[in-house]
C-alpha cells in the first residue's frame, strides 16, 4: 500500500495571514526554523507562499519602479516584491498544495519539479490548511523498519524468493523463467516507498532480452 502524506506530515500548519508584515514573516520563519511560510486567507485556505528568496529581494533589489519599458515580466514582479511590506505583496502564487491522501511519491515529485522544500497540506473537502509536509518528512520513508519493508516486498512478489533488507537496500534471490521477468520483478520492488536500491540475485534459464545493434 502506498505511503500517503498523512503518514509522515507535520501536524503544525506553518502559515501567516495575508496581512502579516515583513517582520512577522521573518519571525515565523525563525520560530519554526523553516525557509518558507504559507500565506492563508481568513478561512485558512492557502493563497501563496513567501520564501527566504522572496524576502532577500528586499536586500538585493533596491529598484522600486520599472527602469525600462523593455523589462521582462519577471523583473517587474521582482521589483514589486522588493517594495512589498505585507505577505500579500511578497508572496509567490498560487500555493502548491497536497492533501493528506496524496501519495508521498507524488508529493516528492512536486517538490523536486518546483524546487521547494515544503508543501502546505490542505483538507480535501474544505481546502483549509491542516499541516505542513517538509522535505525531511518525505525522506523518512527511507528509514522504514527493515521488517516492515521486507513484509511489503513479500506481499508484492509472493512466495518462492529469498529477501533481505539492509538500510533500505533489498536483496532478492530465487528463480524465474526469463530474464525479462527478473527485470520486471526488480522494477516492481524499486517502486516501493523506502527502497533505496535493489540487488538482484535471480537465476533464469532463458535470456529473452535482446540488444539492438547501433545504426551504422
Amino acid at each position: 500500500m502506498a505511503i500517503q502524506v498523512q503518514d509522515v506530515m507535520g501536524r503544525v500548519a506553518i502559515a501567516v495571514l495575508e496581512s502579516a508584515t515583513f517582520a512577522d514573516i521573518v519571525a515565523a520563519m525563525k520560530r519554526y526554523a523553516v525557509g518558507a511560510v504559507t500565506v492563508i486567507d481568513a478561512d485558512r485556505r492557502p493563497v501563496g507562499v513567501v520564501s527566504q528568496d522572496d524576502l532577500l529581494l528586499k536586500e538585493i533589489d533596491t529598484v522600486r519602479h520599472p527602469t525600462s519599458i523593455f523589462e521582462s515580466a519577471t523583473t517587474r514582479a521582482e521589483h514589486k516584491k522588493a517594495a512589498g511590506r505585507t505577505a500579500t505583496e511578497l508572496m509567490t502564487r498560487p500555493a502548491i498544495t497536497v492533501t493528506p491522501g496524496t501519495p508521498v511519491k507524488d508529493a516528492a515529485r512536486m517538490m523536486h519539479d518546483s524546487r521547494i522544500k515544503q508543501l502546505p497540506v490542505i483538507d480535501a473537502v474544505t481546502g483549509r490548511m491542516v499541516g505542513t509536509l517538509h522535505e525531511a518528512d518525505v525522506l523518512r520513508v527511507f528509514i522504514r523498519p527493515a521488517e516492515e519493508l521486507e513484509a511489503e516486498v513479500r506481499q508484492l512478489i509472493g512466495a518462492g524468493f529469498t529477501i533481505t533488507v539492509h538500510k533500505g537496500v533489498v536483496t532478492v534471490g530465487g528463480h524465474v523463467e526469463r530474464a525479462s521477468q527478473a527485470v520486471a520483478l526488480v522494477e516492481q520492488i524499486r517502486r516501493l516507498e523506502g527502497v533505496v536500491d535493489v540487488v538482484p540475485e535471480l537465476t533464469f534459464p532463458r535470456d529473452d532480452l535482446y540488444l539492438v545493434p547501433p545504426l551504422m
